[in-house]
Order: C-alpha cells, then structure tokens, then sequence
C-alpha cells in the first residue's frame, strides 16, 4: 500500500472511532430519557443508527484501504 493510502486509512480509522463515540453518546442519552421519563427519544434513537451506519461505511473504506487487492468489505 502506499503512504497516501495508509494515511487516508488511519484518518478514516479516526473517524470511525469518532463516530462510534457519538453513537454511544446518543445511546446513553436515550437511557437517560427511557429513565427520567420511561419513554426513549425517537429522534436520539434514529440518531444513533445513523451514526452507527455511517461508521460501518467508513471502516469498509478502511478495509478496502488496507487491503492489497482492495477487496474484501463486502
């Protein structure tokens, strides 16, 4: 692999784990909310699957990165 697409690889990396992050943070947020209030936020329950497929993209990207056919994230 090239430097270039190491790089991009670990940047990528970066973001997945950013965005795992913010998953988790949606997720506490809604048991937070299923707790105080016993009914969860729709909205932070859409938030936090959208963010997890997003994350999911990105580390197939990853893997097509790091792969040395640039196969295999299917």
């Amino acid at each position: 692999m090239t430097g270039g697409s190491e790089d991009l690889a670990d940047r990528l990396s970066a973001l997945a784990e950013e965005l795992a992050d913010a998953a988790l943070d949606c997720l506490r947020r809604a048991a937070e909310e299923v707790r105080s209030t016993g009914v969860a936020d729709s909205a932070l329950v859409a938030e936090e699957k959208r963010l997890t497929r997003a994350r999911r993209a990105v580390d197939k990207a990853v893997t097509l990165l790091r792969s040395p056919t640039g196969e295999g994230a299917d």
